[in-house]
């Protein structure tokens, strides 16, 4: 386990990226038991790449357009669209624990921090440790390479278990398809309820989900990741989905996690995306009145409204 301030950056992934022992887990391990006549679970291949395009759906009627998504947010839905591309190697083994994962977002981050996302950034996670890279666009406070967490794996092959099924969810995702999603209370972390409809951002809740489909061949493979992004300006991400298109189970060059090879984490920055340090360059507020604010990730059972 490494010293602050990875210690201080620990969230609560209920056993997709790190121990179920950090999360408030109902059920044991925070693995749940499929019921009869559940699909079986699917397995991410050992490594796989793939582009996806990333879906914001924003506005007053953001609520009625839950996720998953076949393709685009269906018509009525106001959305604003972007691009990037995932790496996945759950062979890569180092002195920082096991499995390397990239998530690239071009021109537009993972809007799910109180701040303005028009920027480029990149996730990489290399066993335990997840580092933060931002690019063209990035707040002048933010560092280019910053520490996102000490303890926060790239998911198991088999993560899915740690999220419920929901039939509701599956039948959005169209045939062969499989949804797995749960809406959890910011200020306790409880699950509030299962699959991604209805809307339960304005009690407190945040959603995380998963979509998996067939493909001609029979194989289920994933189709999408759904989850809430933050719903107030300036993210204003009420709903995001990143649905994978050109799907391809092949092993990433190691050269994907060359920029934070050979970085030792400890020496790096806390990130502060969570908690932008300078409000009013992000549009949060501009006077002395705290500006309105919403849970985020890194609120889950310690918000306060």
């Amino acid at each position: 386990m490494l010293s602050w301030p990875a210690a201080a950056q620990t969230y609560q992934t209920y056993g997709a990226h790190n121990p179920s022992e950090v999360s408030p887990c109902q059920v044991e391990n925070c693995v749940y038991k499929r019921k009869k006549g559940d699909p079986a679970d699917p397995l991410w291949p050992i490594y796989w790449q793939s582009d996806w395009t990333m879906y914001r759906v924003y506005g007053p009627d953001a609520g009625k357009y839950p996720p998953p998504y076949q393709g685009k947010p269906p018509a009525g839905a106001t959305y604003q669209t972007s691009y990037g591309k995932t790496y996945y190697d759950s062979t890569w083994v180092g002195k920082s624990g096991e499995g390397a994962m990239e998530e690239r977002y071009d021109e537009y981050c993972l809007p799910i921090f109180p701040l303005d996302n028009h920027y480029s950034c990149k996730f990489i996670s290399l066993g335990n440790v997840a580092y933060f890279i931002a690019g063209e666009g990035r707040p002048a406070w933010m560092p280019k390479i910053c520490l996102f967490s000490g303890l926060n794996h790239p998911p198991r092959r088999d993560f899915i278990s740690h999220l419920p099924y929901s039939k509701e969810d599956s039948a959005r995702i169209g045939a062969g398809g499989q949804g797995y999603s749960f809406w959890v209370s910011a200020q306790n972390g409880y699950v509030m309820q299962v699959g991604a409809s209805a809307d339960l951002t304005d009690k407190g809740g945040i959603l995380f989900g998963y979509g998996f489909q067939a493909n001609s061949a029979g194989q289920v493979m994933p189709q999408s990741f759904y989850f809430s992004g933050y719903p107030l300006a300036p993210a204003n991400a009420p709903y995001v989905s990143q649905n994978y298109t050109n799907f391809s189970v092949t092993q990433p060059s190691q050269d994907i996690w060359g920029e934070v090879a050979g970085i030792d984490p400890t020496t790096l920055p806390a990130c502060q995306l969570f908690n932008p340090p300078e409000a009013a360059p992000q549009g949060l507020t501009t006077s002395a009145a705290p500006a309105k604010r919403a849970p985020t990730w890194g609120d889950i059972g310690r918000w306060r409204p």
